[in-house]
């Protein structure tokens, strides 16, 4: 699953997580421990810190991960603003281009997403260069992505006026992303379990004139989305994001159901590229595109990766569009539930709790 490790590249650059104190106390301390109790050194801890060395001897080659460990019961050795500081003593906020937010703690397990916003957005005025954000990046070891609460996100983008890309990982409850104009974003990604209707809609809203890429994903119901295409609207109506060029509605469950609007929508006709990764799509799904392939025929690329389609469905797809790269990658078989006199079949997304 894409949220059980994190990503060693963002924006093109190899990602340098910035240790805290916290966590190099964990490591020895495991180690030592092991070593006493077991009579053997442990195969992993300590890691080697001569990767974090080497980036802060290049900081600008890098991609900086910022990240702490709950200091579990005990008292920390630096608080969010002393990490934050020492970072920004180690790292000229010159070079910097890329910030991968991770889970960002301190007396808790759980990360609390405003003031950690809020403590970004003091010292986004002394990183002018930053292009690329990812915000929270939480593992499913640390939280489960439909419970990473997040918050109003619109002032953190702000204060980065220089931004390309955007990522942000959940969703499912407090997140805020209507963004007043910000004429430089150009990707925009916002993954979840299952994405709230109101955000779809506050994303939709947002003034973003020079938008090229959108990855909305849409999840499951039952984990707090529920998105219709009535909340995309001013998206497949063709009046958001007049320079769009890919769109992906990703880990959707009831993917079956969005062929046929987005056949029909305006934006389908503009984009260069669609994306359904990640989803459920099943045979109804894969034959309405056949029956609708006139409407995905200009495409460059359709991604289907993540799918319960038959051998039969694939081949027609790859017939009914010969001109475009069909990503028909990773075929799923459904779980069976025997009840019995009946059987269940459950198609499921990649990425849900």
């Amino acid at each position: 699953m894409p949220n059980s490790h994190h990503i060693e590249e963002f924006a093109g650059l190899p990602v340098a997580e910035f240790a805290s104190w916290e966590g190099i106390r964990d490591d020895f301390d495991t180690a030592m421990r092991w070593a006493h109790n077991r009579g053997e050194l442990h195969e992993e801890l300590p890691p080697s810190y001569e990767p974090l060395f080497r980036a802060l001897a290049d900081p600008g080659s890098y991609a900086w991960r910022l990240r702490t460990v709950s200091p579990r019961y005990r008292r920390p050795f630096e608080t969010l603003p002393e990490y934050l500081d020492r970072f920004t003593s180690l790292v000229p906020g010159k070079k910097l281009r890329a910030l991968v937010v991770g889970n960002l703690v301190e007396d808790e397990d759980d990360m609390d997403a405003e003031r950690v916003a809020g403590e970004l957005v003091r010292r986004a005025g002394g990183w002018p260069e930053v292009r690329s954000l990812f915000f929270g990046e939480v593992l499913q070891q640390e939280n489960e992505i439909s419970w990473i609460d997040l918050c109003d996100l619109a002032p953190l983008v702000a204060a980065f006026p220089k931004l390309r890309r955007l990522v942000v990982r959940g969703g499912s409850r407090e997140l805020g992303l209507r963004l007043p104009e910000h004429r430089w974003l150009r990707e925009l990604t916002v993954e979840s379990g299952g994405l709230r209707p109101e955000v779809v809609r506050d994303v939709c809203a947002s003034d973003l004139p020079g938008l090229r890429s959108l990855e909305l994903w849409l999840g499951d119901e039952d984990y707090g989305g529920g998105a219709t295409p009535d909340d995309l609207a001013p998206l497949l109506s063709g009046g958001a994001f007049p320079k769009l060029e890919h769109l992906g509605l990703l880990n959707t469950r009831g993917v079956d159901s969005w062929v046929a609007p987005l056949a029909g929508s305006e934006v389908l006709a503009r984009v260069r590229s669609l994306g359904l990764d990640l989803g459920d799509l099943t045979d109804e799904g894969g034959r309405a595109i056949i029956e609708h392939a006139g409407a995905f025929a200009h495409l460059e690329r359709l991604g289907l990766h993540h799918h319960f389609l038959s051998e039969e469905v694939q081949a027609g797809i790859r017939a009914a569009l010969p001109g475009v790269d069909v990503n028909l990658s990773a075929p799923q078989e459904p779980e069976v539930y025997d009840h019995g006199d009946t059987t269940e079949l459950h198609y499921y997304t990649v990425v849900s709790e």
